[in-house]
């Protein structure tokens, strides 16, 4: 069993920064791939990015490469987002989640935690 806890969304001006932390419970952290997803209102969560166990294989999506940079601190039992030039298009509720095996589709995270807002003004 995994508990995850996000922390760090809030209002944003567009081409600022955040960073995302999700905290994990458990024993267990180093061996599960976790990855961060993203739900606008009126919309499906869509992935935004993953990491494996490791932190040796990275995937995003398309429309945050190259702004968004996820990692993990397994001492820690801690993976991170951060998010800069921040548009207003990524406005959505931020959720990371655990899971086995590595993978970019939410149907493969077993955990979940309750999600973060993240909110970028024009």
């Amino acid at each position: 069993q995994v508990q995850l806890v996000e922390s760090g969304g809030g209002l944003v001006q567009a081409g600022g920064s955040l960073r995302l932390s999700c905290a994990a419970s458990g024993r267990t952290f180093s061996r599960y791939a976790m990855g961060w997803f993203r739900q606008a209102p009126g919309k499906e969560r869509e992935f935004v990015a993953a990491i494996n166990w490791s932190g040796a294989r990275l995937d995003y999506a398309d429309s945050v490469k190259g702004r968004f940079t996820i990692s993990r601190d397994n001492a820690k039992n801690t993976v991170y987002l951060q998010m800069n030039s921040l548009k207003p298009e990524d406005t959505a509720v931020y959720y990371c989640a655990a899971g086995t095996p590595y993978s970019d589709s939410p149907v493969n995270y077993d955990y979940w935690g309750q999600g973060t807002q993240v909110t970028v003004s024009s």
